[in-house]
């Protein structure tokens, strides 16, 4: 909760709250939550978020860039594609830069609006409240008809109601499953799987089986149990806000004393604030909360108090924002938002971050190249004021397609002679290996360690450069 620091706070502070969870009954059993359906603006700019992610969810496996998935995350096959961009194990520190980025980027927008992310982009909030939970009002109707469903016996009412409102749950699941199974094995392998023998594909149904068994328990019974139980964020919110950040927050100066609204009353003269006491914005909340008692890990940030209040503060003529997105600081010292030193910290390192993670994208290679001189051969005289030293050479080829690989001398002049036959070429994750021999006169020999750069290429396209030591006789 708030630190209250006013008197006024201190005197209507209760911490009774923290004694107990919405989800979780008197007998600690499961108590199921029944929010009142949300209407007003925050709910209608949520929705159209909630939609537009939806739409690319279901989309995004179909769309090509260059022939490449937009996204896949083949784990299983070891290969990332990102925005059509091919990633291989051997862009691990790729991967590990990004996954630091994106941590970061959390703490930096967790820091500065709070958990926004959950109530407006998160998968489970999205699915959550914006398609299964509409399907059970229109089934079951808004909270108070759910709740005479619940109480009711299992008559035909009952029954025909879980019945539908289960089977689309259990479809709707199904089909997640396969988007999500897409996500991992690309279209054109989640095809094969639904249109061939089943039995080819074994692994494959049984994967989206467990996969739409488990969608269909969390949409269905488990629910807002993921965002207080499962996922970490909410309590990793509890270490990164301060008084600085913007949060769904109760103007309890202008709030309290709390008081039932009576028609025509002066409430300032009558001691009380703006608050009515109505309840409303805990029959709205999705986790069961009053947000009044302050910022709790429960509360995801989806603006339905918000609305549900206004529309109240409207018809008992009050203004509005009794409950607003706003910060401690807005809240008890009528303070401006500001940005903070560690704001600004985080930001900064954020900002290099993401500099650096564009540099090593824009300069990464299709090809991993390493070139060694041969361990245990020393240089070779071969007359004439010609010496030669012998270089192993392996290139992975991380790009979309076959490529056909040559080694180039750029500097010093010289000249490359093959060991054996070699051709070059190299398929999509293929590992040549060869060795070749590279020959420099004495004239352009500096020591006993001369430099040499490298290009590979395919064809006019240069690749790669590396750069490598000759060995040569002491000067």
């Amino acid at each position: 909760m708030a630190d209250l620091s006013t008197e006024e706070g201190d005197l209507y502070k209760d911490e009774r709250f923290r004694d107990s969870v919405a989800t979780i009954n008197a007998e600690g059993k499961r108590n199921f939550l029944y929010p009142k359906r949300s209407k007003g603006p925050w709910m209608n700019k949520r929705s159209a978020v909630a939609y537009g992610l939806l739409a690319f969810l279901f989309a995004a496996p179909w769309i090509r860039i260059g022939g490449q998935p937009l996204l896949l995350l083949d784990v299983l096959g070891r290969r990332f594609v990102i925005l059509g961009q091919v990633f291989w194990p051997q862009d691990s520190h790729l991967l590990v830069l990004s996954m630091l980025t994106g941590i970061l980027f959390v703490i930096v927008f967790t820091v500065i609006f709070g958990r926004i992310f959950c109530g407006w982009i998160c998968p489970q909030t999205i699915f959550m409240e914006h398609v299964f939970r509409k399907i059970e009002y229109w089934i079951d109707g808004d909270r108070g008809e759910q709740l005479r469903l619940a109480r009711l016996p299992w008559n035909f009412e009952k029954i025909w109601k879980r019945t539908l409102k289960n089977g689309l749950f259990f479809g709707i699941s199904f089909a997640i499953a396969n988007t999500f199974l897409m996500y991992l094995i690309g279209t054109e392998r989640w095809r094969s799987i639904v249109t061939d023998n089943p039995h080819n594909h074994l692994g494959g149904l049984a994967t989206i089986t467990v996969f739409t068994g488990v969608f269909f328990f969390v949409f269905a019974w488990f629910r807002e149990q993921v965002c207080l139980i499962v996922c970490p964020y909410g309590r990793l919110q509890g270490v990164l806000l301060d008084r600085n950040s913007v949060v769904i927050a109760y103007d309890y100066v202008r709030g309290e004393k709390r008081g039932r609204f009576r028609k025509g009353e002066n409430r300032a003269e009558a001691d009380k604030g703006d608050c009515i006491d109505c309840g409303q914005c805990v029959d709205v909340c999705p986790t069961g909360i009053d947000i009044r008692n302050g910022t709790q890990l429960e509360c995801i940030n989806c603006a339905a108090c918000i609305d549900v209040c206004n529309t109240i503060m409207a018809k008992t003529q009050q203004p509005k924002g009794l409950i607003r997105f706003a910060s401690e600081n807005q809240i008890a010292e009528k303070k401006a938002f500001r940005f903070t030193p560690r704001i600004i910290a985080y930001t900064g390192v954020l900002v290099v971050l993401l500099g650096v993670m564009g540099f090593l994208l824009r300069e990464r290679s299709p090809i991993e190249a390493t070139v060694l001189r041969a361990p245990g051969m020393l240089y070779q005289n071969r007359g004439e004021g010609l010496y030669s030293n012998l270089y192993n050479i392996k290139v992975v080829n991380k790009s979309t397609g076959p490529i056909d690989i040559d080694v180039v001398l750029i500097s010093p002049p010289g000249r490359i002679e093959w060991v054996g036959t070699y051709n070059g070429y190299a398929d999509v994750r293929d590992l040549v290996q060869a060795s070749f021999f590279v020959y420099l006169e004495d004239a352009v020999l500096t020591g006993s360690n001369t430099p040499v750069e490298l290009s590979i290429r395919a064809g006019d396209e240069e690749l790669s450069r590396l750069k490598t030591n000759f060995n040569g006789p002491i000067r």
